[in-house]
């Protein structure tokens, strides 16, 4: 194949050292998800002159780009397929439908379930259908049906599923998901929430669905009906971005533009991490954008802002708004091990919209750092989600209204 020089090792071995190192992270954890990562060649699903080490790297691969250069398409990174898979749980001979098509994510789940199994593999893209179809007739997964669609509406001749397996992100879930999964179906589902996309498992309990887990992730948007478009604000073209994914907040594009050209401020929190503690920092991100107040996401080149912002994230990082000023979330090193959170801040109101960032480190810090995070829930439109004690977000959807509600300050861990 192409790119074949650069090859080191042969796709088998590649393939071996690539789920040995799913082992060792605990992201595979059960036989059947194992065997699945060992006979199933990513190498046939990963064209356009992928080398087999670039194959068979623990990474994404991207497939197809739009005219904007972004990625439409790609085969996700083989520890967050694995990780979702596991999540599933499937059992030989279930049904499953994915929502996204990229061929080798429906080869695993066809090799899960078996031959007595249902795959069906849905994408909007003709060129993607193809292609995933010839990778998996090259693979020898030819019971898989992959349907050239909306995955918007699921696939009715084939339902219900067991479990509905959603790669692109979504921050919407429309009604034939629902109808068209089993009740004691999950759905596996990275949903976009005020700009913070994380990998759900949902299970319907009462008359909503229920998060059993949650994992920080990255895919690529949804396109069809269930497109929902963020707003992106150019600060100073593609170099500096801030992105809203709420329609209540109220910002003046040209004000924080300008606010750019005042002195920034800077300020630091009491609250380190250390990187080599093992502890995770994603539900913090989370936790700002869960603040009934004005909120985006930052995103910068850093070659072409340095010296000017600095974000702890430079593709989606957490940003306090008013009308025209901003503060985003902050590190800086102390020690070759020791990072600190802080905040930097542009505009007229940048003194308060920093030190509101370190308040509310300091009670991700106290109250929730180490505990066992928010609850998920999504509420079909038309239900009324019960209001807790506790602080709680509200995202209204055209289909559902999505809640995150942290435990109360006192609560036991």
């Amino acid at each position: 194949m192409a790119g074949a020089a650069l090859d080191t090792v042969s796709a088998d071995e590649a393939r071996a050292r690539l789920v040995d190192q799913l082992l060792a992270g605990r992201w595979i954890t059960s036989p059947a998800v194992e065997a699945a990562f060992r006979r199933v060649p990513r190498h046939l699903f990963a064209t356009g002159g992928v080398s087999i080490d670039a194959a068979y790297a623990d990474d994404v691969v991207i497939t197809r780009r739009g005219p904007d250069g972004r990625a439409t398409s790609s085969i996700s990174a083989p520890w967050l397929q694995a990780y979702m898979l596991e999540q599933a749980r499937l059992a030989p001979g279930a049904r499953v439908l994915e929502v996204g098509s990229g061929g080798y994510n429906a080869a695993l789940i066809a090799d899960v379930v078996g031959p007595d199994g249902t795959v069906v593999t849905v994408d909007i893209d003709a060129d993607v259908t193809d292609r995933a179809r010839t990778g998996m007739d090259r693979a020898g997964y030819q019971q898989v049906t992959v349907v050239h669609g909306d995955g918007e509406y699921a696939h009715p001749p084939s339902a219900p599923y067991d479990a509905i397996i959603v790669t692109v992100e979504t921050p919407d879930l429309p009604p034939a998901w629902l109808d068209q999964l089993t009740p004691a179906g999950v759905l596996i589902v990275p949903l976009r929430i005020r700009g913070m996309t994380r990998c759900l498992t949902l299970r319907r309990h009462e008359d909503r669905l229920l998060a059993t887990a949650a994992l920080q992730c990255g895919f690529v948007p949804m396109q069809g009906d269930g497109r929902q478009p963020t707003r992106r604000l150019l600060l100073r073209g593609d170099d500096i971005v801030v992105t809203l994914d709420d329609t209540t907040t109220d910002v003046n594009p040209d004000a924080l533009a300008s606010a750019l050209h005042s002195p920034r401020r800077e300020a630091w929190s009491p609250v380190t991490i250390t990187v080599h503690e093992g502890s995770s920092f994603e539900s913090l991100h989370l936790w700002l954008a869960s603040q009934p107040r004005p909120f985006g996401t930052l995103a910068v080149d850093r070659e072409h802002a340095v010296g000017l912002v600095d974000p702890q994230d430079r593709f989606v990082c957490p940003t306090l708004l008013t009308a025209d000023s901003f503060a985003y979330l902050a590190m800086r090193r102390l020690d070759g091990t020791t990072w600190q959170f802080g905040s930097h801040g542009f505009g007229s109101d940048a003194d308060t919209l920093t030190a509101d960032m370190l308040d509310l480190i300091t009670v991700w810090e106290d109250d929730l750092r180490h505990g066992p995070g928010p609850t998920i829930t999504v509420h079909p439109t038309g239900t009324h989600p019960l209001t807790p004690d506790g602080p709680q977000l509200l995202v209204t959807r055209r289909h559902t209204t999505i809640t995150v509600t942290w435990p109360a300050s006192g609560e036991p861990r």
